[in-house]
């Protein structure tokens, strides 16, 4: 399962139900070179060159039921990504491997 967000497709998924945390990365998490906290408490990593390669979805489930969508603030003034349920619920409901 793959889920794209904005201009980044995250090849790996998985979700935490009891927590209710969704991780999404592209490729190897070992790719990541910093790491930010969006302004929503979301976990944002970036690789060497400041591309976006993973997110942390905090609240996720209930973030998509209260609000219809989650927001994620980038770092250093990338930019605002909005996801609704059409995207990221398929990763929600996927059994965890």
């Amino acid at each position: 399962m793959s889920v794209t967000i904005g201009d980044t497709t995250f090849d790996r998924v998985s979700y935490d139900a009891d927590g209710d945390v969704l991780y999404l990365h592209v490729g190897n998490a070992r790719n990541a070179a910093d790491f930010d906290a969006s302004a929503e408490s979301h976990h944002v990593r970036l690789d060497a060159e400041g591309q976006l390669v993973g997110i942390t979805i905090l609240n996720a489930k209930w973030l998509l039921e209260r609000e219809g969508e989650v927001t994620i603030t980038l770092p250093r003034e990338a930019g605002r990504l909005s996801v609704g349920p059409e995207v990221l619920y398929p990763a929600l409901a996927a059994p965890t491997a």
